[in-house]
Formats: C-alpha cells, sequence, structure tokens
C-alpha cells in the first residue's frame, strides 16, 4: 500500500516538479519556526522571563500556534506522501511522530492552565513548582521535536 502511495501521480509530481518538493519543504520550515517560536515565547514567560507580558495574555498565543499546527499538518503530510516508504523506516521520523502527539496533548493542558490559572499566577507573583516542571517538560518535547525533524531531513532511514 505504501508503495503505490510512493507511486502515485501526487507523489511523483511533488517529487518531480520543480516547486514541489522545494515549496512544501520551506513552508514545512515555517510552521516548525512558528511553533517553536511561540512555544518558546509561551514557555520562556511561564518560567520566568518577560515579566512585563502577564500569564493570561499568553493565552491569545496558542491560536498561532494551533494555525502553524494545521501547516505543519498538511505540509507533512505532502511530504510524507512523497516517500512513505522511507519515512515509516526512519527511527527519527517515528520519533517526531510520537513526540509531536505527546507536544500537541502537553500544549492542549498548558492552554487550559493559562486559561484557568493565568490570572491567579499574575496575582500571585508566580506559578507552583509542578506547573514549573510541566512547561520545562514541554519545552524538551518541542526541542526534541525539532531535532528529530532535521535528522530526518539529513540522515533519512538508516
Amino acid at each position: 500500500m505504501l508503495e503505490s502511495l510512493g507511486s502515485s501521480q501526487f507523489s511523483v509530481l511533488i517529487r518531480t516538479q520543480l516547486w514541489g518538493w522545494p515549496l512544501a519543504l520551506t513552508l514545512h520550515a515555517l510552521g516548525t519556526a512558528l511553533i517553536l517560536g511561540f512555544v518558546f515565547i509561551i514557555s520562556l514567560r511561564l518560567l520566568g522571563l518577560f515579566e512585563q507580558i502577564p500569564y493570561r495574555s499568553l493565552g491569545k498565543l496558542f491560536p498561532f500556534v494551533w494555525g502553524a499546527l494545521v501547516l505543519q499538518l498538511i505540509t507533512g503530510l505532502v511530504l510524507w506522501i512523497a516517500k512513505p516508504v522511507q519515512y515509516v523506516a526512519d527511527g527519527a521520523f517515528l520519533l517526531k511522530i510520537l513526540l509531536i502527539v505527546a507536544g500537541v496533548v502537553m500544549m492542549t493542558r498548558l492552554q487550559k492552565m493559562i486559561a484557568q490559572e493565568g490570572a491567579s499566577w499574575d496575582t500571585n507573583g508566580g506559578m507552583p513548582a509542578a506547573a514549573l516542571r510541566f512547561v520545562a517538560t514541554t519545552l524538551v518535547v518541542w526541542c526534541v521535536v525539532l531535532v528529530a525533524g532535521r535528522l530526518t531531513g539529513y540522515l533519512g532511514s538508516i
């Protein structure tokens, strides 16, 4: 099934058109930069930097995270369709997908935490230690997603 998908007309078009692969890859890189950029802004504020930004205002950044994630899913699917057999055999790619799922779950939880507790964090001047550990873990997960994604691009299936 994967071999037939990899030889489909759409897959061949992505790989052979002058702008197919480069356009999909460029948009995917843009989505990566957006997601990681907003994750860093949110996480670094929650970890105590940028004190002039109220905790509760961080919720306004999540639509950008989710929009970038949609861009990532679309462009990632296009790139995957171009070489499905290669990606299914790639350990870095599989790790990336697993961690993306974990990262999305964690960001959903983080968004809910900010919506429910952001105002009290602003009033109290900080977050509980358990919440800080969760934020740090979320940031690490997204950093490993980035590294696994780059390893996928550079190493391929080993």
